[in-house]
C-alpha cells in the first residue's frame, strides 16, 4: 500500500494521445487496442464510450449478469462503432451469466478488460481478469471490505511487467485539478494544517424491472445496498477522499465519524448522511460530510486545504484557485469553471459530469491506452487499496461511533456477504 507505486497519470493532462511508430508487446502504432466490457450499466458504458471516442481502443466484446443489458449494450455499441467506422461486435464476444467474467478472461480476441460491475465483485472479477493476462482498468472501489482489500493486493504482486493495470480515480486527470495540484505539492501552500470535503449528491434512481426477483432487485439497485456496493462512502465519496490522500501525500491514521439512514426510506441498508475526521500524520486533520437524498438535483463535490502560506479550492464546479502568497487560478476554460457557481455541478449517475471535471475521463483513458501501447506498463491496485481503505475507516468510525485507528481496521477484517448465489441467473 505505498504510495510509490502509484504512477499519477495526471501529467499529459492537455496533451493529445501520441502513439510510438513501433510495435511494443504486441501493439503496432495505430492499431486499436480491443477492450472488453464487464458490465453494461450506465458508468460502464459511459467510460467504454469515452475510451472508443478519445483513444484507439474500440469495444469488440461485452459482459454481463443480465440479459436486457447485454442487448442494450450490443445494440449501444454497434451504433457507435458504425458511426466511428468499425465492425459490429461478434456475437461470439457477447458473454451472458454469472461465469461471463471468465469467459471474457479467456477470449484471446480481447487485449483490455474494463471492469463495471458492481464493487462487491470488482476484486474478484480483477483476479480473473489479472490471472488471463490482460490489461484492466476497475473502476474504483477496489473492495468494499477488509477482506477483499487483502486479497487485491495479493493479485497486485502477480501483475506481469508487461499488463497495465489502472483504478478510475479520472478526478486527479482533470486538468484544472491537476494543474493545482502540482503546485500544492511544490509548497505553494506551506505547510498544511487542515482540509475539507465534501460530497453532496441527490437520491439515486429506482431500477425496477417486472417479475425481478428480491435477489435481482438487489443486483439492479447496488447503490442502494451496502454489501453491493460499500455504502456511500466507499462506492461514491472515495473520489474526495482520494483527492485528499493524493494532495496530502498519505493516508489516513484514524478516524471519527457520525452519520445514519435520517431521510431514506426504501429499501436497503446504506446511510444517506456522513461526517467524517480524519487524521493524517503531522495531526492534519480533514473534515468530510457527504449527503445522498432529495430529488431536487443539487450537487457540489469538492476539496479546500489551507496552509501557512495560503488556501486551495479544487471543487467539481466553480474556481479552482490558491489564494495567498502564490496565488494562483485556472484560467483555460472560463465558460466552465471560474464562471460556474459551486453547487450549479450537475448530478450524473454515469459518472460524466461537466465543468472542471469535463475532461477527466478523456486524460485517464490516453494516459492508459498510452501505457499499454508504449510498454510503460503500470500497476495502480496497491495504491487504490489504499484509498479504498481509508474510506472503510471512516465507515467503521461511523458505524461504531467512536475512534477507529488503521491498525484496528486492518486487525478487524471487515467482511461482507452477499448472501446468495448468482448461479441462479445462469
Amino acid at each position: 500500500m505505498n504510495r510509490r507505486h502509484f504512477v499519477s497519470t495526471a501529467a499529459a493532462a492537455s496533451s493529445l494521445l501520441l502513439l510510438k511508430p513501433r510495435t511494443v508487446f504486441g501493439y503496432q502504432a495505430n492499431t486499436a487496442v480491443r477492450l472488453g466490457l464487464l458490465g453494461c450499466g450506465n458508468r460502464g458504458t459511459s467510460v467504454a464510450d469515452s475510451f472508443s471516442k478519445n483513444t484507439t481502443a474500440q469495444v469488440v466484446a461485452l459482459a454481463d449478469l443480465f440479459a436486457d443489458q447485454l442487448a442494450a449494450g450490443c445494440t449501444h455499441f454497434d451504433q457507435l462503432n458504425a458511426g466511428l467506422g468499425r465492425a459490429p461486435i461478434d456475437p461470439k464476444l457477447l458473454f451472458r451469466g454469472p461465469r461471463a467474467f471468465e469467459q471474457l478472461a479467456a477470449s484471446p480476441d480481447v487485449d483490455l478488460i474494463q471492469i463495471s460491475t458492481p464493487p462487491f465483485f470488482h476484486v474478484q472479477h480483477l483476479e480473473a481478469a489479472v490471472a488471463s493476462g490482460k490489461h484492466v482498468y476497475c473502476e474504483k472501489p477496489v473492495g468494499i471490505d477488509v477482506r477483499q482489500a487483502k486479497r487485491a493486493l495479493e493479485i497486485a504482486a502477480r501483475v506481469k511487467p508487461t499488463q497495465s493495470v489502472d483504478v478510475g480515480f479520472q478526478c486527479r486527470s482533470a486538468p484544472p485539478i491537476a494543474a493545482v495540484a502540482e503546485r500544492i505539492k511544490a509548497g505553494a501552500l506551506g505547510k498544511i494544517a487542515v482540509a475539507s470535503g465534501i460530497y453532496y449528491a441527490p437520491a439515486s434512481a429506482e431500477k425496477t424491472r417486472p417479475g425481478a426477483s428480491p435477489d435481482e432487485y438487489r443486483l439492479r439497485n447496488w447503490l442502494w445496498d451496502r454489501a453491493l456496493s460499500g455504502d456511500i462512502l466507499v462506492e461514491q465519496n472515495i473520489h474526495i477522499v482520494d483527492l485528499a490522500n493524493w494532495l496530502l501525500g498519505a493516508r489516513p491514521l484514524k478516524a471519527t465519524a457520525t452519520g445514519g439512514r435520517n431521510i431514506l426510506t426504501h429499501y436497503g441498508d446504506c446511510w444517506d448522511n456522513y461526517q467524517v475526521d480524519f487524521t493524517y500524520p503531522g495531526d492534519v486533520h480533514f473534515s468530510f460530510s457527504s449527503t445522498q437524498f432529495g430529488v431536487d438535483g443539487v450537487f457540489d463535490a469538492g476539496l479546500r486545504l489551507f496552509g501557512a502560506s495560503g488556501s486551495a479550492t479544487a471543487p467539481y464546479a466553480g474556481p479552482v484557485q490558491i489564494t495567498g502568497a502564490q496565488a494562483w487560478a485556472w484560467q483555460d476554460s472560463a465558460a466552465t469553471t471560474l464562471g460556474t457557481a459551486p453547487g450549479s455541478g450537475k448530478f450524473a449517475a454515469n459518472g460524466a459530469f461537466s465543468d472542471n471535471l469535463a475532461f477527466a475521463d478523456r486524460e485517464k483513458e490516453r494516459a492508459f491506452i498510452d501505457s499499454i501501447v508504449s510498454g510503460n506498463s503500470h500497476n495502480q491496485i496497491a495504491a487504490g487499496v489504499e484509498t479504498a481503505l481509508s474510506c472503510m475507516l471512516g465507515r467503521m468510525a461511523g458505524y461504531r461511533r467512536r475512534e477507529v485507528t488503521w491498525e484496528e481496521l486492518l486487525a478487524h477484517g471487515e467482511t461482507y456477504r452477499l448472501g446468495f448465489s448468482l448461479e441462479r441467473f445462469a
